[in-house]
């Protein structure tokens, strides 16, 4: 699946709504509509508020058009796609065997913080004591 060649995404790091509504060929407040929907989109925001687009998000947006004008999706019917395609995974998904290292790790914090600090101490090891 390709974004819409007859668009010419300009070479910038970052685009203003505004830019991308119309690249993509939308009012801004579906772009807005469709970041709710779509994991994926994610724009970075200023200390205003204002919201800054990759390329990689407008080319996503520029397929999530397709899927939804072009070829006639549904929402459902085109996160299904994008999911197949690779493009709806997260950029940096945490394998689980580190969230589980993560969270016993906490867990011997939060037991630490608990701890009567006039019982006798006791050596924290934390993860495998490397």
């Amino acid at each position: 699946m390709t974004p819409d060649p007859a668009v010419d995404v300009p070479d910038k790091l970052y685009f203003k709504i505004g830019e991308v509504a119309k690249l993509v060929g939308v009012k801004p407040y579906v772009l807005r509509y469709w970041e709710t929907e779509f994991s994926v989109l994610r724009p970075g925001k200023t200390r205003s508020k204002h919201r800054l687009y990759r390329r990689k998000d407008v080319e996503t947006l520029l397929e999530i058009r397709r899927l939804l004008y072009a070829e006639r999706y549904t929402i459902e019917g085109a996160k299904r796609r994008l999911r197949e395609s690779g493009r709806l995974t997260p950029d940096a998904a945490v394998p689980a065997e580190i969230l589980a290292e993560i969270r016993t790790e906490l867990q011997a914090l939060a037991h630490l913080l608990e701890r009567d600090p006039n019982d006798d101490p006791a050596p924290l090891v934390i993860g495998d004591g490397k």
